[in-house]
């Protein structure tokens, strides 16, 4: 089975118009598939590629170009990490904000509906908080708010108030226990998609990738040298708001502002008015493509 098989991958890199001396980051190594290209694209540049994932780190080593260097970290200590290495500006930062295959697929992980396995979901699995202590810490406000928002889920003070009730009585061990218990909020004949955003909702909240997308989106700009390009790569409609409010606004929420002249005060333009999507075939060959949205925005 293939570790990885990256979304929009030609287009991503593309979109980063490599120069072979500059200096990238692929903040999301994953499965290695985005570095790998751009790293063939390059003769005296850098590539930094990040992750906090151990089995990131591992696949990081099958990559023998000089050019490259593993960072094992989250992305939003961006900028506190190429410090260390001496980087001050980049040509190009590239996001691929969808989990890897690969952790879909290794039921130990418990990002994955379809397996069973333990009540976990950190990116990181040495360090944070997991999906069952979320589950069993948090108030029926707080989970109420996590399902609402960030799983987009259309019962979510109803879920919140079952799984109050149900884990007083008998505690979630694993992914099964979860599921049965929450089994007469599940819509029939649409259990797939409601556990999907129920699962969403935990492994973002677990993460803190709201938050931590906000932070790396902020350091990629200071980072990136005029000229330089972001490329992120999104799956859902939260994440892509994020992206496309930044680029368009230079901050996450309200207005733009404006100079004296009247003259936009955003440190990034927007090289498609549109995102790009997968084409058909793509759509064909991989299914979980179906969500993504890929921005492009270029440093003022």
């Amino acid at each position: 089975m293939e570790y990885h098989r990256p979304v929009l991958f030609q287009e991503s890199v593309d979109a980063l118009a490599i120069k072979p001396d500059g200096i990238y980051v692929d903040v999301t190594f994953g499965g290695g598939g985005h570095s790998s290209l751009i790293a063939s694209k390059l003769t005296t540049g850098k590539l930094y590629g990040f992750d906090q994932d151990r089995d990131a780190e591992e696949q990081s080593k099958k990559i023998e170009s000089p050019a490259f260097q593993f960072v094992r970290a989250n992305f939003r200590d961006l900028k506190k990490y190429l410090r260390l290495y001496g980087v001050k500006k980049v040509d190009g930062v590239l996001a691929d904000l969808g989990v890897s295959s690969h952790q879909f697929n290794v039921p130990e992980r418990g990002f994955s509906t379809r397996f069973e396995g333990p009540l976990d979901m950190r990116m990181n699995a040495e360090a944070g908080t997991t999906a069952k202590e979320v589950l069993e810490t948090y108030s029926e406000e707080q989970l109420h708010r996590i399902f609402g928002i960030y799983g987009e889920v259309k019962n979510a003070r109803t879920l919140a108030r079952l799984i109050v009730e149900k884990r007083v009585r008998q505690p979630f061990e694993t992914i099964n226990d979860f599921k049965q218990a929450i089994s007469s909020c599940t819509p029939k004949g649409k259990e797939n998609k409601y556990l999907a955003q129920v699962f969403q909702a935990l492994r973002i909240e677990v993460n803190d990738e709201m938050q931590a997308l906000e932070e790396m989106l902020e350091q990629a700009t200071e980072v990136l040298s005029p000229g330089g390009r972001l490329v992120v790569i999104s799956y859902h409609s939260l994440e892509d708001r994020l992206v496309k409010n930044f680029i368009a606004k230079g901050k996450f929420f309200g207005e733009v502002e404006k100079d004296l002249f009247g003259n936009e005060i955003k440190p990034l333009d927007a090289v498609t008015r549109k995102p790009i999507v997968p084409s058909e075939q793509e759509l064909l060959e991989n299914s979980r493509s179906r969500s993504a949205k890929l921005r492009i925005a270029e440093k003022r």
